[in-house]
């Protein structure tokens, strides 16, 4: 079963309500629709003026709407945010204008839509850039407790099988921090185990990699991996997480339990990583496009995490399909 009918299943069992800001979007109309009709969510909420919703319908062909609409900038939420928002951020010179114009953006909107439990998540970025996404994240909803930083992951879902039998990896962080340090690290590592175990219902083994393994080289850059491997170890412990790690360990003796055995005998992870966090943002977004292309896996995301509600990024270029299939996750991230 392709990963992402998983997740459709996952996400029927307890269904959320999702706001989709970018209304104007004649994608996101038949990924509504879509959803609505596949059972995936319990509702959805497409933002947008009647105006834009109707050109946005007509632009795809659809007829009837399986959505609620909110025209944000007329509704009554509008005022009550904008006060809100200068609460939250008045120590940082927000005024009440700043804020009204603040939530002119639907992406901060929606995100404070999920603050107030109006909504369980949100998708968009078919129209909004990653840092607008990123700024509503950090400034409306903020990072989950014991979390410091956010962070994202893909989801690889492989045309083959690894040798441990995963058909499904998670690789992280490929889209937010461009050089975490071993602190850092554990946050993604944390997150991204969390986010394993929302989607796929399974214990994350996780392999912190490198081009060492288990000391096999020594360079001043594998220090903060080396480091960010025991801190991850000592969390689980101290927190009886559900979570195998292991590091530092090469791609190999990650993913290969022969490899893993002549590299790291002993390992907990013994060449069964189902969840890679990789040094850099250069290794993470090189690798996943390397998978994606020459491997022919299907890779959904960036997918946001460490947030207290899931707010979830879209390329510019993305399909209706690819927006229903982070509708999706974002309903097991909510359910978790």
């Amino acid at each position: 079963m392709a990963v992402i009918d998983k997740l459709f299943d996952r996400a029927r069992q307890n269904p959320k309500v999702i706001v989709l800001p970018e209304g104007r979007d004649p994608r996101v109309i038949v990924a509504a629709n879509k959803a609505a009709k596949l059972g995936i969510v319990k509702k959805l909420i497409v933002l947008g003026s009647e105006a834009e919703l109707s050109a946005s319908c007509a632009a795809a062909g659809v007829t009837e709407r399986n959505f609620e609409a909110i025209d944000y900038l007329a509704s009554p939420l509008f005022k009550d945010f904008a006060d809100e928002f200068v609460e939250m951020r008045k120590a940082k010179g927000m005024t009440p204008e700043k804020a009204a114009a603040t939530m002119k953006s639907r992406i901060y909107f929606g995100a404070m839509m999920c603050r107030r439990g109006l909504a369980d998540g949100l998708v968009a970025g078919s129209i909004a850039s990653t840092a607008d996404m990123l700024r509503a994240a950090f400034h409306c909803i903020g990072v989950a407790p014991g979390i410091k930083i956010a962070s994202s992951c893909f989801v690889m879902d492989l045309a083959t099988p690894t040798a441990s039998g995963d058909d499904v990896l998670l690789f992280a962080d490929c889209g937010v921090n461009p050089n975490p340090d071993a602190d850092q690290l554990v946050d993604i590592a944390a997150a991204t185990s969390a986010t394993y175990k929302a989607l796929l219902g399974k214990t994350a083994r996780v392999a912190f990699l490198s081009f060492s393994t288990k000391g096999s080289a020594e360079n001043e850059i594998l220090e903060k991996i080396t480091a960010a491997a025991q801190k991850f170890a000592d969390k689980v412990k101290a927190e009886g997480l559900d979570v195998i790690s292991d590091g530092e360990l090469q791609a190999d003796a990650a993913l290969v339990p022969s490899v893993a055995k002549a590299k790291a005998p002993g390992s907990p992870v013994a060449g069964a990583a189902n969840v890679l966090i990789f040094p850099d943002l250069n290794a993470g977004n090189i690798c996943y496009k390397l998978v994606q292309r020459l491997a022919h896996a299907n890779a959904y995301g960036p997918v946001l995490q460490g947030l207290k509600k899931p707010l979830n990024d879209l390329s510019r270029g993305c399909s209706a399909d690819d927006i229903v299939g982070q509708i999706a996750i974002s309903v097991c991230q909510a359910a978790k």
